[in-house]
């Protein structure tokens, strides 16, 4: 099942709980791949794969931003 139908079946509610959620991890990714990266302990491939997650992350956010957000009718 893809993102968009599996956003499709759930209500605003679960769509505002599970997008602070992914906000959170968001940061929580984007930290610690600011601490690997300071702190040169990381190897290229892990802060490649954690970048990823990050924007598959970033992906799901704008998915149920758009859902959340009306449309305006110019």
């Amino acid at each position: 099942m893809n993102a968009e139908s599996d956003i499709s079946m759930k209500t605003d509610d679960v769509l505002r709980v599970e997008l602070e959620v992914f906000r959170r991890q968001h940061r929580d990714l984007d930290e610690a791949i600011a601490a690997l990266v300071e702190k040169g302990t990381g190897d290229q491939l892990t802060i490649k794969r954690l970048k990823k997650q990050k924007l598959l992350l970033k992906d799901k956010i704008a998915l149920i931003e758009d859902r959340l957000t009306p449309d305006i009718i110019a």
